[in-house]
């Protein structure tokens, strides 16, 4: 389902909604944390534990993100049976004819937002929320539910979204709105060339943990410093566009993070979501952080054996060529659009041999959901750009912590 009715959309948005209450919480500062953010990073908490995030907040933070795979890890706990009950009571005797599917939808759209309200009403914070994996390639629906999302919370939510092709295209629409966009699940400095220039969210992502794990697993080296090299060539990146293009103010978040050797080595990004386990892990340690001195600009050595056989897919993750760039400009400069389909836009590429939006067949997403969020890359052709593999294994992994939820949310029913 990709609409619902005024009717049935104000009930649930009236169920979806709480009291945030008007008293503005006091947290202490952390000296390490002031400290680091004098190089000019904001420091979010990745979580949608809200004891754990109580656990480690200070005053320091900015905000907190959630996802797919945080809030089935929420709603498995129970915390979340007495909302599921309430809506599916309340949507009995509003919309008795909606199908299963459509009851979990509404429900699943209910429980996100209440999981990320109790963040705020804790933090009085911004929370960036996520859509459903199902939106992932429905522009109309990704348009609908995002717009839903924000008029529940629009003081303090950031709508997130995946990185597909209808998702480069619905986040263009909704930046015209001026809605808050977390353009999520990216891997590579190109990725977020093209969507900082198409779209301009308010941030875009790199995943930097899993780029190392993907190296290591896959025995291309030893994976140390690849998603870091990744992360700041990324962030030189965002910042020639934000000085060429003043229109322009994307900025980056350094996501999937899993130390806090990583939250010191990436000082002076614009942003980094930290789990609580890594934020503990860095405040642990010894310090000497000079705000003037960072990694951005350096020659960072990833650790990676580029006589592996798939030792050469990994330089395109941080680099943007200038052929990349004219891609960009040729489609910006399409008369279509801002009537572009996903389905054109991934023709676009084909005819002019980028190789983003590889047309995955269903029995490959099976292959990539059994796989896991680390992919097997010598299965897949040199035809699969690494990126593109790395943005379907992350979605496909949502999607399954999302069926595990929604499968909660069935037994309901």
């Amino acid at each position: 389902m990709t609409t619902v009715s005024d009717e049935l959309d104000s009930v649930i948005h009236e169920i979806a909604c709480m009291d945030l209450g008007k008293d503005q919480p006091v947290f202490q500062s952390d000296p390490t944390m002031a400290r680091f953010k004098e190089t000019g990073t904001e420091l979010w908490v990745d979580t949608g534990d809200l004891e754990k995030a109580k656990s480690v907040w200070k005053s320091d933070f900015n905000a907190l993100t959630t996802n797919n795979t945080l809030a089935n890890q929420v709603v498995q706990t129970g915390v979340m049976d007495k909302v599921i009950h309430q809506t599916i009571s309340r949507l009995k005797e509003v919309a008795s004819d909606l199908t299963e599917e459509e009851q979990v939808a509404e429900v699943g759209f209910v429980i996100n937002c209440r999981i990320a309200l109790r963040l705020v009403r804790a933090f009085k914070t911004k929370v960036s929320i996520e859509l459903h994996p199902s939106m992932s390639r429905n522009i109309g629906g990704t348009l609908d539910y995002a717009r839903r999302y924000y008029r529940v919370c629009p003081e303090y939510f950031i709508i997130k979204i995946p990185l597909t092709p209808e998702g480069y295209l619905s986040v263009r629409t909704l930046r015209k709105e001026g809605m808050p966009i977390n353009f999520t699940l990216g891997f590579s400095a190109r990725q977020n060339y093209l969507a900082a220039r198409l779209s301009n969210p308010d941030f875009v992502n790199v995943f930097l943990g899993r780029l190392n794990q993907v190296v290591s697993e896959n025995s291309v080296g030893g994976g140390e410093l690849v998603g870091e090299k990744v992360t700041l060539a990324t962030q030189e990146v965002l910042l020639d566009i934000r000085k060429k293009h003043r229109e322009v103010g994307t900025r980056l978040i350094g996501a999937s993070i899993r130390s806090g050797e990583q939250v010191a080595f990436l000082a002076g990004i614009d942003v980094m979501t930290i789990p609580p386990v890594a934020m503990e892990q860095f405040l642990k340690m010894e310090h000497s952080i000079d705000p003037m001195n960072n990694n951005i600009g350096k020659d960072i050595q990833p650790e990676i054996d580029f006589s592996h056989a798939d030792g050469f897919r990994f330089s395109k993750l941080w680099e943007v060529s200038d052929t990349f760039v004219q891609f960009v400009n040729d489609l910006l400069a399409s008369t279509n659009l801002n009537t572009m389909t996903g389905g054109e836009m991934e023709s676009f590429c084909k005819e002019r041999n980028v190789d983003l939006f590889y047309p995955f067949s269903a029995t490959q997403l099976k292959q990539i959901l059994d796989q896991g969020k680390i992919p097997k890359i010598s299965e897949w052709s040199q035809e699969v750009a690494l990126d593109d593999l790395m943005t379907q294994s992350a979605l496909q992994s949502f999607s399954k912590d999302q069926a595990a939820l929604d499968g909660r949310i069935r037994s309901f029913l």
